[in-house]
């Protein structure tokens, strides 16, 4: 770790939307090196809105949003980002290791040399090795799992060695067993390399284990807060401005039930 203890991300009072439209408002958090957040909320919430606002590809409504103490600008070399879908594919016999590559040759124009093709390589082989995922190096990702797609991916963004990582919906399609291996794999490395990871999630329980804190957007709100402060009855319930209930099983895992019909009243 670099110790740095500065502010990554910082929003006062940032509201986000599209013209007229409102999509949320009044979010005050901040993001430090090493964080890991847990972003939720129903579909349509806005939570991919707000990796927009950090990306840079639109402007907040109000409000301050800085990352690294400047304003949001597209292109930034020290975010990297994962959606939810890539273009890639089905039949493609395209290896995992020239694809994490990808995200370093295709910023490049013109001739490389042989040291640059050689030094390519060797930062995909360490990005794969990273996630425990050097095996795979020479497999085409055709022929791969979800869960081991998504360490590809994740080794892709991490290639470039970012200082944000924003994940959105990497757990979709995985199962259980899956879904945790990955949770467990992104804060070993958001702790080795004193990265901040914001992560969309639907599902609570894969997160709760390892997450510092929960940024949670619902009717056109924003609460923040360490998991146990936001996933109860009692903020939901002021949240959605209806009646939501938190129950935990003795397993620990958390039902929160009543979401889906006070989403649609909101």
């Amino acid at each position: 770790m670099n110790g740095d203890t500065h502010d990554l991300i910082t929003a006062k009072n940032l509201t986000a939307g599209y013209k007229t439209k409102t999509i949320w408002q009044d979010a005050t958090f901040d993001v430090k090196a090493g964080d890991f957040i847990g972003l939720l909320g129903a579909n349509g919430a806005g939570k991919t809105t707000l990796f927009r606002l950090i990306l840079g590809l639109m402007a907040p409504q109000n409000g301050e949003l800085l990352i690294f103490g400047n304003k949001p600008k597209k292109g930034n070399g020290k975010i990297s980002y994962v959606p939810q879908r890539h273009n890639i594919d089905s039949d493609s016999r395209l290896e995992a290791l020239e694809y994490v590559q990808l995200a370093l040759s295709s910023n490049r124009w013109g001739f490389r040399s042989a040291k640059q093709v050689q030094q390519e390589r060797l930062a995909g082989l360490e990005a794969l090795e990273l996630v425990d995922a050097l095996n795979l190096a020479h497999r085409p990702l055709c022929e791969l799992s979800g869960g081991e797609v998504q360490r590809v991916f994740l080794a892709q963004a991490l290639v470039g060695k970012p200082r944000i990582l924003l994940l959105d919906e990497p757990l979709a399609n995985l199962d259980i067993r899956r879904e945790t291996q990955l949770i467990q794999l992104v804060q070993t490395v958001a702790k080795k390399q004193n990265i901040a990871v914001l992560l969309i999630a639907h599902d609570i329980n894969p997160l709760l284990p390892v997450v510092d804190r929960i940024i949670y957007i619902a009717n056109r709100k924003v609460v923040n807060g360490k998991p146990a402060e936001i996933i109860n009855s009692e903020t939901l319930s002021a949240l959605y401005n209806s009646t939501i209930e938190v129950i935990v099983s003795p397993s620990g895992r958390m039902a929160v039930l009543g979401i889906e019909e006070a989403a649609h009243h909101v």
